[in-house]
């Protein structure tokens, strides 16, 4: 039976589903956000390691401004929120991506949520934040470049933002699409890939249970026979 200890999550679907009900794109947005704390705390109950949620790509930038402003106001309603429910639950919060580009304040916000949860020992939530995969190792290079760094594998892979964190076991897409969308391409190399129609707000703990049984059902070779 296959370990599950890393989990990736691309949690598409957020506007389709607002639409659906004749309601704004910010208010899927809004259902989505509260759907990131139910699926972490099932996670964290069932002893997944890590989860990692893609919640702002490199791309996402190019969506209508207004939308972004939404959306970065609502990340930082989501880092004030969460701290309560992430210190009950045992869970270490962490990012990844080039925060550099969001404001001051928010990235004010992102280091002292990742300090006030430092010493939780359960889950660890990682939000990809700007984060796109080739984006992170166009950086990682250039890191390389700068040190003067003959890179192989273990090397390289210490350069990247997941460098702390292991390979991702189960990736799952919600929404429909069955595309990786620039997200952990490294990461994923072996990855087991689930895509479902759900869209993310209706993303429930019991499909999730439903994939994760059958992911610990599949043979993983890693290549090997």
């Amino acid at each position: 039976m296959n370990e599950l200890v890393h989990l990736a999550i691309i949690m598409d679907g957020n506007g389709r589903w607002a639409q659906r009900q004749n309601k704004s794109r910010s208010f899927g947005h809004e259902e989505g956000a509260k759907q990131v704390r139910s699926i972490t705390e099932y996670c964290a109950k069932i002893g997944v390691e890590y989860l990692t949620l893609y919640a702002f790509s490199t791309e996402n930038w190019k969506r209508p401004k207004a939308e972004v402003d939404f959306l970065m106001k609502l990340l930082g309603k989501f880092l004030k929120q969460e701290a309560i429910s992430l210190l009950e639950n045992n869970i270490r919060f962490s990012v990844i991506g080039d925060t550099s580009k969001f404001s001051k304040a928010l990235q004010k916000q992102i280091e002292e949520l990742k300090a006030l949860t430092q010493n939780c020992t359960g889950l660890t939530q990682i939000l990809a934040i700007n984060y796109g995969s080739r984006d992170e190792i166009t950086r990682a290079i250039n890191k390389a470049i700068k040190e003067g760094k003959e890179i192989d594998e273990k090397s390289f892979e210490t350069l990247l933002d997941t460098n702390s964190f292991p390979d991702v076991d189960l990736l799952i897409r919600t929404g429909g699409d069955k595309r990786l969308s620039n997200f952990l391409l490294w990461q994923s190399a072996y990855a087991e890939l689930f895509f479902t129609k759900t869209l993310w707000p209706d993303f429930s703990s019991g499909e999730l249970e439903t994939i994760i049984s059958e992911y610990k059902s599949t043979s993983r070779r890693f290549g090997a026979l």
